[in-house]
């Protein structure tokens, strides 16, 4: 890596945070014109040589610029146009970056597609979308799905290795370039991951997608010695936030194209990032099994969003590292907080946010001497204008009392792609419904307690399964690797019953799924909390089926589980 900094001065970060046509669809033109550090490389991608060695290569903000440029040439030369959606359906790392980027620049709308999502789900998807055309690492699939439906077949159908040949001077610009975004144009699709249903479709605008960064450009650590590894999936709006972040600042990231620990701790290793910013999927790896003392060793923070992490895996995982003794809040080093001065351990900061809030909107902090808060997510950030916990009438509930989660923020998104119902349902008294149900205390702090779907209505009242993970991740530790807690209909007349699924560590591999709930019911009777009905060892992935994003698909087991009890009931009868 070079030793020369590509982060650009603090005077030039304070100018973005008043820039009135700044936004989503240009951050990448302002860092290059503004930033004087733009010939030094800043955005790393990683290989593996054939020794078996991480091979890191840099690109500068001019060098991401010129790839942005030949790939725009491609989509204008192939017919698109301002406004039009297209698919992107690419391996992660650098990759997506550039189609978001070239699309953007062309006024397009880039549809960013997980190439994880199962085929048959994607080409619905995309039907709904009605995108003009995809480009993908592999269109087999789809070619075959659309000639079974020709009518319904994009304008191409192109492979991405084909943009990627297009030479530089391939083709024409349109006279307007890079496009000039209204602040309420739509500049990306993002699909939720469909741990609840059918993706979702949620457009990002190009103001509404900044709003709420802006304090980032001074209070995200960006000191000569940081380095950020970003985890998160490039194809959903947490991966593009983290991106837009370290594009105008300028910080030495590198983003990554796998998130699985084999793959991440080499990386780790070669690149020394002192900051990691993952969904709870890496977190889980990172602190499973033998700590990454060695990559962490310079980590002096963690930064998660979409789900919230679990106690169990952050407590090993802020052990790990070193911190500014000045490291105060999240988001802030001091300009003068020198590693010289370093104490041992690091920090995590859990945000809870997802696609619709437009960036994680509360953030709880963990350090090794923080106490255990089981499920908090501190106090929102300065851009809500307000949060609160509602009942179903849009009343705001008294504190310690569970409600849903609402919030009224500029950074929340227009809605959903062509469906204007399903927008209109998730708004209630002017507040924007997260999908969650919280509650909040006299100090102003929030606990994250479930996603409103995921609420097992027992006879005794509803049980959130989030508090029951916790308690089987932290106390249970020694046992569960992770875990996933759903509701499934009990016996007859007993309601819905709690139940878990989950991964054993290594060296409790023999242990069955009834001495697993025996010990677990043990802390949850202790901590006050509803006991499990039933509990399953997945011992297999298919047992434990994740998302594109790779959250549990707690839908596809509360399916798979759905006629358990009724089955050992028919099966106690007839012994």
């Amino acid at each position: 890596m070079s030793d020369a900094s590509p982060v650009a001065p603090l005077g030039v970060r304070q100018q973005f945070m008043s820039e009135p046509d700044l936004g989503a669809g240009n951050f990448l033109q302002y860092a290059l014109e503004a930033n004087p550090n733009r010939h030094v490389p800043f955005l790393y991608s990683h290989s593996t040589d054939h020794r078996g060695e991480v091979v890191l290569r840099g690109h500068s903000l001019v060098d991401v610029a010129a790839l942005r440029d030949r790939y725009a040439r491609w989509y204008w030369a192939n017919g698109v146009r301002p406004g039009e959606p297209v698919a992107v359906i690419v391996a992660e790392g650098l990759e997506p970056l550039i189609h978001f980027l070239a699309l953007s620049a062309l006024g397009a709308i880039p549809a960013m597609v997980n190439d994880a999502m199962r085929p048959d789900i994607m080409v619905g998807y995309l039907n709904f979308v009605g995108v003009v055309g995809v480009v993908a690492d592999d269109t087999t699939r789809l070619a075959s799905a659309y000639r079974a439906d020709p009518q319904r077949r994009p304008r191409f159908l192109a492979l991405a290795a084909e943009v990627q040949a297009a030479g530089a001077g391939s083709a024409e610009l349109p006279e307007q370039y890079p496009y000039e975004h209204s602040p309420d144009e739509v500049v990306a699709l993002i699909h939720s991951s469909g741990t609840t249903g059918t993706p979702k479709s949620t457009m990002l605008a190009h103001r509404q997608f900044w709003d709420g960064k802006q304090p980032r450009m001074v209070r995200f650590p960006c000191e000569p010695y940081d380095r950020l590894m970003c985890l998160m999936p490039h194809t959903h709006a947490g991966g593009l936030s983290y991106f837009l972040t370290a594009t105008l600042l300028g910080l030495p990231t590198i983003a990554m194209a796998d998130w699985r620990r084999a793959v991440v701790e080499p990386v780790m290793e070669a690149f020394r990032p002192t900051m990691v910013a993952s969904f709870p999927r890496s977190f889980v790896e990172l602190a499973t099994g033998e700590a990454p003392v060695k990559g962490a060793a310079r980590v002096h923070s963690w930064f998660n969003t979409g789900d919230s992490a679990h106690y169990g895996h952050i407590r090993k995982l802020v052990r790990l590292g070193e911190r500014p003794a000045g490291l105060i809040k999240p988001w802030l080093v001091p300009q003068d907080a020198a590693m010289e001065a370093a104490v041992p351990g690091s920090q995590f900061i859990d945000g809870l946010g997802s696609t619709e809030m437009g960036m994680a909107l509360f953030g709880g902090v963990t350090t090794p001497e923080t106490p255990r808060h089981d499920r908090s997510v501190g106090k929102p950030s300065e851009v809500v204008i307000k949060a609160a916990c509602l009942d179903d009438d849009g009343e705001e509930v008294p504190d310690g009392q569970v409600g849903l989660l609402a919030v009224i923020t500029p950074s929340r998104t227009p809605g959903y792609w062509n469906n204007p119902r399903l927008t209109s349902s998730f708004e209630l008294a002017g507040y924007w419904l997260t999908g969650d149900v919280a509650r909040k205390d006299g100090e102003g702090n929030f606990y994250h307690l479930d996603r409103t779907v995921d609420v097992i209505d027992t006879v005794a009242g509803p049980v959130y399964s989030l508090l029951l993970e916790e308690v089987l991740l932290a106390d249970c530790g020694d046992v569960v690797r992770d875990c996933t807690v759903i509701g499934v209909p009990g016996p007859a007349g007993e309601g819905q019953c709690p139940m878990a699924v989950v991964q054993l560590q290594a060296d409790a591999e023999d242990w069955t799924g009834e001495m697993v709930r025996e010990k677990a019911n043990k802390e949850l009777a202790t901590a006050g909390l509803a006991t499990l009905a039933a509990v399953k060892v997945a011992r297999t992935p298919q047992d434990y089926p994740l998302g594109p994003t790779g959250k549990v698909l707690k839908r596809e087991l509360r399916t798979t589980f759905a006629t358990l009890f009724a089955r050992e009931q028919d099966a106690a009868t007839h012994a």
